[in-house]
């Protein structure tokens, strides 16, 4: 399951890594826009299979975050 932005924004920090398990809801990273701070939460129960960003990169609408297995 790929994980998108839903805006375009900056990564502000990345909490989750790659082979983490992680349950629904937790936040995996957080992203600013405009000053305002948005969570990235898993969508289901799984483990991080992969982080596709890092801290301080600017992401565009749809771009591919993380995945979950």
């Amino acid at each position: 399951m790929v994980i998108k932005a839903e805006l375009a924004a900056n990564v502000w920090k990345v909490l989750a890594s790659e082979g983490q398990r992680v349950q629904t809801d937790e936040t995996l990273m957080i992203l600013e826009s405009m000053k305002m701070e948005i969570p990235v939460t898993a969508p289901s129960t799984g483990s991080v299979k992969r982080i596709h960003v890092k801290e301080g990169d600017t992401v565009q609408e749809g771009q591919a975050l993380a995945e979950l297995d």
